[in-house]
Parts: structure tokens; C-alpha cells; sequence
């Protein structure tokens, strides 16, 4: 308990966390207002709908989460951190679970913004949440920020430069795994598990059914939408281990 509470007073000691989390906070809602507000008819607003900018929130997470490591690499508080703490894992483990936490619950407060705004601005738009799919999508949304936050953490521990980290990330999550799509023959096939992907079919896949993943090779596979976020929480995992043994055998 010592430990979370040294770094979450660690994490908001700075202002950089704070601008990240009100950006995010107002991207998401911003969009969800923009498009609720100019809608012709109320016919036009649906849940999905209302998380628009959710892609754009995420980014800004990432962010927020590379920026809590990578900032103690810079100015070399993880060695005075390592120094308290000889355990480097017991540290990592710490700092990863409060700024994964802090993300979860931005994650969760913009996409309920999102939603209220919706219903503010249209009334008479069909928003309630009456399916699995629905809560999924909204409430979801806390699970993907939290796992996404490990990754982005992993990534920090791995690369230490906030450039490189938040380069590779933002790279990544919104460019890279689309244009795996224009390989021939086998972009589709590798498309349809890489980590970020699956995370947003288990936000709007469809709950009855198995996923399809349909890409340019017509390849399937056959998650369902929980089975979608347990394949990017294995993956967020994994990350985490890496980073950690990296962390490990190398100077802090």
C-alpha cells in the first residue's frame, strides 16, 4: 500500500498527468456534444455513436501513461525509486497498477460524459442502455483504457525516452496496425489479432455471436467479444513481463 500511495503521489505531483486527463476527458465528450448537437433528427444519435471520440481519448492515455515512466527516466528519479525500493519488480508492479487504475477510471468517467452529453443535447434519442452490447461499449470502455495503459507503461520501461515511447505508441495504435491490412494474401489474416484491433471488437462486437474478422484474405476467427478483451489483457500482461525482466538486467 506504501508503495501505490508514493506513486500516486508521484503521478499527480506533476501537471502534465492533469492536462492529459482533461484533453482526454474533453476530446471524448467534445466529439460526443459536436456530433450530438449537430444531428439533424434524434433518429441519428445511437450509443456508438456517442463514443466517437474515443480513438482520440486513447491516444491521449497512452500518453498520459508513457509520460508517468519515461518522465522518471529523464530526470533520473527511478534511480533514487530503485534505490528506496531494491525490489525493481514490487516498484514497477506499483506504478503500473495506480497509473493503469487512473486510466481505467478516465476511461470510464469520458465515455458516461460522452453518453450524458448525448442525452442533453438530444432528449429524445434512443440511448438507454438496454443491451450487453451497450454496457459494454460504455462501461468497456474503462476496461481498454486500463489494460491499454499497461502496454503503454511496458513500452516506457522498454524505450525510457519519452519521444521514442510516445512515437512507437501513437504509431502504432492509430497507423500501423491499418496499413497491415495492405499486405497481400496474409494483411487480413494478421490484422485480425493484432492487440489494439481486438480490443475495439470487444467494444462493439456483437454479443450473440462470435466475432468475425473479416480482412482481404476473407480470414474469420472466432473470439467472442470477452474473449476479444482477454486476448488484449494476455497481451497487455505479457508486455508488462517483458518490460519488468528488461528493467532488471539493465542500469536504471
Amino acid at each position: 500500500m506504501t508503495l501505490l500511495a508514493v506513486e500516486r503521489i508521484k503521478l499527480f505531483s506533476t501537471r502534465s498527468p492533469w492536462w492529459c486527463m482533461a484533453l482526454a476527458l474533453g476530446l471524448m465528450v467534445g466529439f460526443a456534444a459536436l456530433i450530438s448537437g449537430s444531428a439533424e433528427n434524434a433518429s441519428s444519435v445511437a450509443v456508438p455513436v456517442t463514443q466517437f471520440g474515443f480513438t482520440f481519448a486513447l491516444a491521449v492515455i497512452l500518453v498520459l501513461a508513457t509520460l508517468s515512466v519515461t518522465t522518471e527516466y529523464r530526470f533520473n528519479t527511478i534511480k533514487t525509486t530503485f534505490q528506496a525500493v531494491p525490489s525493481r519488480t514490487s516498484a514497477l508492479l506499483a506504478k503500473t497498477t495506480v497509473v493503469a487504475l487512473v486510466s481505467g477510471v478516465l476511461g470510464l468517467i469520458a465515455a458516461f460524459g460522452s453518453l450524458g452529453v448525448a442525452m442533453l443535447l438530444q432528449p429524445d434519442a434512443n440511448l438507454a442502455l438496454n443491451s450487453e452490447a451497450d454496457w459494454r461499449q460504455i462501461a468497456g470502455t474503462g476496461l481498454v483504457t486500463f489494460f491499454a495503459a499497461v502496454v503503454a507503461v511496458s513500452v516506457g520501461i522498454l524505450i525510457r525516452h519519452t519521444a521514442g515511447a510516445v512515437s512507437v505508441l501513437l504509431a502504432y495504435s492509430l497507423v500501423a496496425e491499418n496499413l497491415v491490412q495492405l499486405i497481400p494474401r496474409v494483411g487480413g489474416d494478421i490484422h485480425q489479432w493484432l492487440p489494439f484491433n481486438v480490443a475495439n471488437r470487444f467494444l462493439t462486437g456483437n454479443p450473440d455471436v462470435a466475432i468475425a474478422f473479416e480482412g482481404p484474405g476473407q480470414s474469420t476467427s472466432t473470439l467472442t467479444p470477452w474473449g476479444a478483451l482477454a486476448y488484449f489483457a494476455g497481451f497487455s500482461v505479457v508486455m508488462l513481463i517483458i518490460a519488468i525482466v528488461t528493467a532488471k538486467k539493465r542500469d536504471a
